[in-house]
């Protein structure tokens, strides 16, 4: 199933969404109106429950420059405007790192920016040898927020966020290799890995991937004490459904077993 929504389209076929910022002439700059967007698909993805992963990548070369710099003067112009951007920005943010499943960023050419804040948003970054990776904030005057700050200090530590932030310089691939900033290397195109690692996913329990997430992050953030209740009906919820069955059952029978999510 085909989606076209202008600027952002989105494919779904065979459990996985491709979900591609479609403004090439811009390298997929990100408007206020698909800062909007991007948060509604994520939002609208997490209630279809044949969706089992996501890619998210830009078309005609590059992932994403960032925000659409010439709005800035109209909508970003002053304190107050900028809380409100801010806002949209993060809810797109917030619901494609809370998406529930596995969620990963194919990138090719240039991830800027917000560009690189939507990135590291996702469980995984793959990146061919075209990504060139940065936060240019310290060269428009523009400090970055809470949310966006704290994802790139969890991918890259401390010292390696600070540079990325006082330089605003784009990384080469390597370097992006080097300090944990690309997760997966990709060898020609990043899509092509991405839709390997997400149809490797995908032949998964749904349940298994989507409860590893939640567990996963609750431990990383320090709130696996308090959501140990939460935890615990996560895990029953596996061993009660009939993927667990299938699975078992297809172990024994030494076939590939197929998983309906529930």
């Amino acid at each position: 199933m085909s989606t076209d929504f202008s600027d952002i389209e989105t494919v779904i076929e065979g459990g996985i969404a491709v979900v591609a910022l479609n403004r090439p002439k811009k390298r997929n700059a990100v408007s206020l109106a698909m800062w909007k967007r991007l948060a509604q698909i994520f939002g609208e993805l997490k209630e279809r429950p044949e969706v089992r992963v996501v890619i998210l990548t830009g078309s005609g070369g590059n992932f994403c420059a960032g925000a659409d710099i010439s709005e800035f003067e109209a909508i970003r112009s002053d304190a107050e405007a900028a809380r409100a951007y801010e806002h949209a920005t993060d809810a797109a943010t917030i619901a494609i790192r809370d998406w529930p499943g596995p969620t990963i960023a194919a990138i090719s050419g240039y991830a800027m920016g917000g560009g690189c804040g939507v990135a590291l948003a996702c469980d995984f970054r793959v990146a061919d040898p075209s990504a060139k990776i940065g936060i240019s904030a310290a060269r428009l005057g523009i400090i970055y927020g809470s949310l966006d700050t704290s994802l790139l200090h969890r991918q890259v530590g401390l010292a390696n966020a600070k540079r990325i932030l006082f330089c605003g310089d784009a990384l080469s691939y390597e370097e992006c290799l080097r300090i944990g900033l690309v997760d997966i290397p990709a060898e020609a195109d990043a899509m092509v890995t991405a839709k390997e690692l997400a149809d490797r996913f995908a032949g998964n329990a749904p349940l298994t991937l989507r409860g590893a997430k939640f567990i996963l992050e609750a431990v990383a953030d320090g709130s696996a004490v308090a959501k140990a209740t939460r935890i615990a009906a996560v895990i029953d919820e596996g061993f009660r459904s009939a993927d667990y069955r299938e699975g078992r059952t297809a172990f024994m029978q030494k076939r590939k077993p197929v998983f309906v999510g529930r």
